[in-house]
C-alpha cells in the first residue's frame, strides 16, 4: 500500500499540469477566435465600404457619359440655332433703322430683338456647358473674391431683399483658383440660393482650410435658409436641362458643376439640420 501511495502524488502533478495546458490551450482558442471574428466583422465592414465606393464611382462615370452624349447634342443644336439667329437680328437691326418715328411697331420689333436675347444667352450657356474649359489659376484673396462677385450680384440681391453674409471667411483667405470661373461659380450660387427665398432672407458664404485625404484644401459653403431641396431633387441637381423653375432651361447648376470640376475640385450639396440648402465645394 504504501508504494501505491507513493505513485499517486505525482500523478496528479502530471494532471494539474495537463489541466493548465489545455486551459492555457483553451484561452488561446478563445483570444484566437475573437480575433478572427474581428477580423471578420472589420472584412465585412471594408467590403461594404468598397461596394458604397465602387457604386458611387459607377454612378459618378455613368454620369458622366450621360453629361458627355448631353454635351455633344446641347453644342450641335447651340451651332444650329446660332446661324438662322444671326439673320434675324440683322433683320430685327434693318426694321428697326426702317421704322424711325413709328413707336407702335418700333415696341414690336424691340420685343423680337429682346427675345433674340433671351435665345442668344440660352446658346452662350449651352457653349459654356459643353465647350472644355482649361483652368487659369492664381493665388486668390478668397474675401475679395466674394466682394467684387457681389457687386454684380447686387441689383438682383436688392430686388429680392436677401442679405450675403460672409462674415464667416478669413480675410486673408487665400486659394488657387480661376478668377473668371470661381466669379461665375459664387455668383451662379448665390443668385440661385436667393432664389429659393422669394420673400427674402440671408445667404450664408463660408470658407475653411481642410485636410482631406483626398488631397483638397480649401472648403467654400453656400448656404441659404429656404425651405431646403427634397431628396429626388438632389440626385439631379446639376444634370443639364434639369430644373424646378418656371424660367430658364436648367443649364446654371450644371455649368456650375462643369467649371468646378475644371479647377480639380468637387461640389456636392445637402440639406442643413435646421432646413435650407447647402452647397459645399472642395478645391485642392
Amino acid at each position: 500500500m504504501a508504494g501505491i501511495k507513493e505513485n499517486i502524488f505525482p500523478n496528479n502533478i502530471s494532471s494539474d499540469k495537463a489541466m493548465a495546458e489545455l486551459a492555457s490551450i483553451i484561452e488561446v482558442y478563445n483570444v484566437t477566435a475573437d480575433n478572427m471574428q474581428n477580423a471578420h466583422e472589420e472584412l465585412q465592414l471594408e467590403v461594404e465600404r468598397l461596394r458604397s465606393e465602387l457604386k458611387e464611382k459607377n454612378e459618378l462615370l455613368e454620369r458622366k457619359n450621360r453629361l458627355t452624349a448631353l454635351g455633344e447634342m446641347a453644342a450641335g443644336v447651340a451651332h444650329e440655332i446660332r446661324n438662322p439667329l444671326g439673320g434675324i437680328r440683322l433683320y430685327a437691326s434693318m426694321l428697326h433703322s426702317d421704322l424711325a418715328g413709328q413707336p407702335e411697331a418700333l415696341r414690336l420689333v424691340e420685343k423680337v430683338s429682346g427675345g433674340i436675347l433671351v435665345v442668344e444667352s440660352i446658346i452662350k450657356d449651352m457653349l459654356t456647358f459643353t465647350q472644355g474649359q482649361g483652368a487659369s489659376k492664381v493665388e486668390v484673396n478668397l474675401y475679395g473674391l466674394i466682394t467684387e462677385t457681389l457687386v454684380y450680384c447686387k441689383p438682383s440681391l436688392d430686388d429680392k431683399n436677401i442679405v450675403v453674409n460672409y462674415s464667416g471667411v478669413e480675410k486673408k483667405t487665400l486659394v488657387d483658383v480661376d478668377l473668371i470661373m470661381m466669379q461665375q461659380v459664387l455668383s451662379n450660387l448665390i443668385l440661385n440660393a436667393a432664389d429659393e427665398m422669394p420673400s427674402g432672407g440671408e445667404v450664408i458664404v463660408r470658407a475653411e482650410k481642410v485636410n482631406d485625404e483626398s488631397g483638397f484644401k480649401n472648403m467654400i459653403e453656400v448656404i441659404d435658409n429656404g425651405k431646403g431641396i427634397s431628396e429626388e431633387v438632389i440626385k439631379k441637381v446639376f444634370d443639364p436641362f434639369f430644373t424646378t423653375k418656371d424660367s430658364g432651361i436648367g443649364l446654371g447648376l450644371a455649368i456650375v458643376h462643369r467649371l468646378v470640376e475644371s479647377q480639380n475640385g468637387i461640389i456636392s450639396v445637402r440639406n442643413g439640420v435646421n432646413g435650407g440648402a447647402i452647397f459645399k465645394i472642395l478645391l485642392p
